[in-house]
C-alpha cells in the first residue's frame, strides 16, 4: 500500500470524526480565580464556557469555613462570568471541589493569588474534581499544569492537527517535512508569545475563521499538485507553514488568554504551555509516521480514487468550519 492510499484511510477516518468534532468542539476549561484583596478576603472570578444559551452546571465549593457575598453575573461571547467576594480566614489547607464536574467532559483551571505574592494553580478534571490547596505553590507545579494544558490543547485542537496533516501530505520528502514542521513551530511560537504578552492583538473570531481557511488553502494545493499544477505551497511548503503558523499562534494565544496566566509565573507558564503544544504536535506527527510505516507492511488494495480522498475530505471539513465560524461572528 502506498503512502497516499494509507493517508486516504486516515482521512476517511477524519471525515467520519470531524463532523462530530465540529459539533463538540468545546475543549475550553472553566476558570476560577481567587485574588486576595485583604487578609482573608478574596475577590472571586468564575468563568464557565457556554454553547449558545447552554451553560454547564458547575459550582465551586470549599471544605472549610467560608462566607460569600451576593454574586454578580453577566455573559460575554461564549462564556458566563460571575464575580463575588469570599471571606475565608484560613483558605490554605482547605479542599477545593467543583460540584458537577464529574458529570462533564471539561476541566477547570483554578488559581489562588495571595497578598504575599504567592499563588496556587491547579487543573481539576472530571476524574479529579477536588484538590487540597497547599500551604505554598511551586514553580514546578505551575510548569506541570501549563505543560499538560498545552498538550491537551493541540491534541484536542482538531483544526490545528488537520493543518499539520495537510502539510504532511503536501510534503513528499522527510527533510522537507522536518523543515516545514519547524517553520510552523517557530511561527506560531512567535505570535503566541507576542499576543499573550500583549504586544500585538488580533480579534479571535476572524482569526479562527482564517485558520479554517488556511486548511482549505493547503487542501486545494494538494489537489493542484496531484493535477500537475505545482504551486508555491508544494514547491516550498515551509513558506506556507511559516505564514499560516503566525496565524495559528494567535489561535493558541486566544485559548491561553481564556485560561489565564498566573501572576508571578507568566514567562514560566507561557514557556511550558508552548512546550506542551510542541510536544503534542510532535506526538501527532510521530503517530502518523508510525502508522504509515506499519501500513507499508500490509498489502491492501484500495480503489483508484482513494488517493484523491484526503485533500477533498480535509478541504470539505475545513470549509464547513470556515462558514460556521463566519456565521458565529459577533454582531457589531
Amino acid at each position: 500500500m502506498s503512502r497516499k492510499t494509507f493517508l486516504a484511510m486516515i482521512c476517511l477516518a477524519f471525515a467520519w470524526l470531524l463532523p462530530m468534532a465540529a459539533i463538540a468542539h468545546e475543549v475550553r476549561p472553566a476558570y476560577l480565580e481567587l485574588r486576595e484583596e485583604r487578609p482573608g478576603e478574596f475577590s472571586v472570578l468564575w468563568k464557565v464556557p457556554m454553547q449558545g444559551e447552554m451553560r454547564l452546571g458547575l459550582k465551586p465549593a470549599f471544605s472549610g469555613e467560608t462566607h460569600e457575598s451576593v454574586r454578580v453575573s453577566r455573559t460575554v461571547s461564549g462564556a458566563a462570568i460571575e464575580h463575588w467576594t469570599l471571606a475565608a480566614p484560613a483558605l490554605r489547607g482547605q479542599t477545593l471541589s467543583i460540584d458537577g464536574l464529574e458529570a462533564t467532559m471539561t476541566d477547570v483551571l483554578a488559581r489562588v493569588e495571595y497578598l504575599d505574592g504567592t499563588s496556587w494553580t491547579q487543573r481539576l478534571t472530571p476524574r479529579e474534581p477536588a484538590a487540597a490547596i497547599p500551604l505554598a505553590d511551586t514553580a514546578l507545579d505551575v510548569a506541570w499544569v501549563y505543560l499538560k494544558l498545552g498538550v491537551e490543547h493541540i491534541l484536542f485542537g482538531i483544526d490545528h492537527l488537520l493543518f499539520v496533516l495537510a502539510l504532511m501530505i503536501l510534503t513528499r520528502e522527510l527533510g522537507m517535512l522536518v523543515k516545514t514542521i519547524t517553520a510552523f513551530t517557530v511561527a506560531h511560537s512567535i505570535t503566541l508569545a507576542l499576543a499573550t504578552l500583549g504586544f500585538v492583538h488580533a480579534p479571535q473570531a476572524p482569526v479562527e475563521a482564517v485558520i479554517a481557511l488556511s486548511i482549505v488553502f493547503v487542501a486545494a494545493e494538494i489537489v493542484h499538485r496531484d493535477g500537475g499544477r505545482v504551486g508555491v505551497a508544494a514547491r516550498a511548503p515551509w513558506i506556507v507553514a511559516f505564514g499560516f503558523g503566525l496565524l495559528h499562534g494567535f489561535g493558541f494565544a486566544g485559548a491561553l488568554s481564556e485560561i489565564g496566566l498566573p501572576q508571578g509565573h507568566i514567562p514560566l507558564a507561557l514557556f511550558f504551555f508552548n512546550l506542551g503544544v510542541e510536544a503534542g504536535q510532535l506526538v501527532f506527527v510521530a503517530a502518523v509516521l508510525l502508522l504509515l510505516a506499519a501500513a507499508r507492511r500490509l498489502r491492501l488494495v484500495l480503489p483508484a480514487w482513494a488517493p484523491r480522498v484526503p485533500a477533498y475530505a480535509i478541504g470539505s471539513v475545513a470549509m464547513f468550519w470556515t462558514i460556521q465560524r463566519i456565521a458565529m461572528f459577533p454582531n457589531p
